[in-house]
């Protein structure tokens, strides 16, 4: 099962470096039965037919895998679902296709319902449930699989919308380079860490909190500074890192559809881009400023319901859940700006597309 792939070979599949053929691995997650990976070409901004299904080169065959990560070849998916059926699962791409290297439930009897984050550091591997309000942390195996539960943090609520806000929810997880584990609690309005050492995650403590209202839903670390927008407000907040001096909140969502989704910098770091859904759907474009706040430039309406995007030197990938489809848009490296080339990826609700090349 465990097929060994030249050190070169991993680097260049999964952590989007160009192949021998000029292509980049493309990683699509979805609410459906499997997810995908596509052949890409980064010059011409077109996915390469294989044979697979959609024109994909593999299939992981896994309910709902609505976000994924990579360690090397390895990639982690979530099994977006209620119950005991949430689960976790390791899979080995092989360039050709994927090898199942098990799978961990996010967390019994309960609190690891709807998990639809995961990250890992190599080490650890950390799964953000949303309707279970808490985060899941595992130890990573030798062969890349998931060992067993190691521990199971919940969070708690506060925020002032008794619709949204009625019960825990937690929907990021991030890794930091100096040895903590950030996450958003939604509910809350905070952002919540723990430390990291090689025996494991410490106690929980509180690091920031948003304004209410907020909702947190992803968070961003580029050197020194935080990014972190709320999915209720359409805000994106800015702290300096380590220190959590809020520096701004800057406004994404014009239009106050509660429904702001993710946000990534261009490889450059000159660019910050937000996803919305829910009304007016499409990406808030940002020039990031030198000393790291955001000035809003543009706005791109995209398909219905965009989720999760991935943003290349030329090009950026939106995944568009209602529409079936990955849009793919050219990006002008000096401006930011996106144009639509009308080119797509026919998936069943797509929700989260990556190359994993940050």
């Amino acid at each position: 099962m465990n097929k060994i792939l030249p050190f070169f070979a991993v680097l260049l599949m999964v952590l989007g470096a160009c192949d021998s053929r000029g292509t980049r691995t493309l990683f699509v997650g979805t609410y459906s039965d499997g997810f995908y990976a596509f052949d890409f070409d980064p010059e011409k901004g077109e996915v390469i037919p294989a044979d697979g299904e959609y024109g994909s080169v593999a299939k992981a065959p896994v309910p709902n895998p609505s976000f994924l990560a990579a360690s090397g070849s390895r990639i982690y998916a979530v099994s977006e679902l209620p119950g005991r059926n949430a689960a976790v699962t390791a899979w080995h791409y092989t360039g050709n296709g994927f090898e199942s290297l098990g799978s961990q439930p996010t967390g019994l009897p309960e609190g690891g319902e709807d998990p639809c984050y995961v990250s890992t550091d190599g080490r650890f591997l950390a799964v953000a449930n949303y309707s279970g309000g808490s985060l899941s942390v595992y130890r990573l195996q030798a062969d890349g699989g998931i060992a067993p539960l190691d521990s199971l943090v919940f969070s708690t609520t506060g925020g002032p919308d008794l619709s949204r806000q009625d019960r825990p929810h937690v929907h990021c997880a991030l890794f930091t380079p100096d040895h903590k584990l950030l996450f958003t609690e939604f509910s809350a309005d905070a952002i919540g860490a723990l430390d990291v050492t090689p025996m494991g995650v410490g106690n929980e403590r509180r690091l920031a909190m948003l304004p209410a209202d907020f909702g947190p839903r992803h968070l961003l670390l580029e050197g020194n500074r935080l990014y972190c927008i709320g999915e209720l407000s359409g805000d994106i907040a800015v702290y300096s890192y380590p220190d959590m001096a809020l520096l701004q909140v800057a406004r994404a969502d014009e239009v106050g559809a509660r429904g702001a989704a993710d946000i990534h910098l261009s490889p450059d770091g000159a660019f910050l881009y937000a996803s919305l859904r829910l009304q007016n759907d499409g990406v808030s474009l940002f020039k990031v400023l030198p000393d790291g706040t955001l000035e809003k430039t543009g706005y791109t309406h995209t398909g219905t319901h965009p989720r999760n995007f991935t943003v290349l030197e030329k090009w950026v990938l939106v995944a568009c859940r209602d529409t079936d489809q990955v849009e793919i848009y050219s990006r002008d490296p000096k401006t930011g700006v996106l144009q639509d080339t009308g080119r797509r990826i026919e998936v069943p609700k797509p929700v989260f597309v990556s190359d994993f090349s940050r």
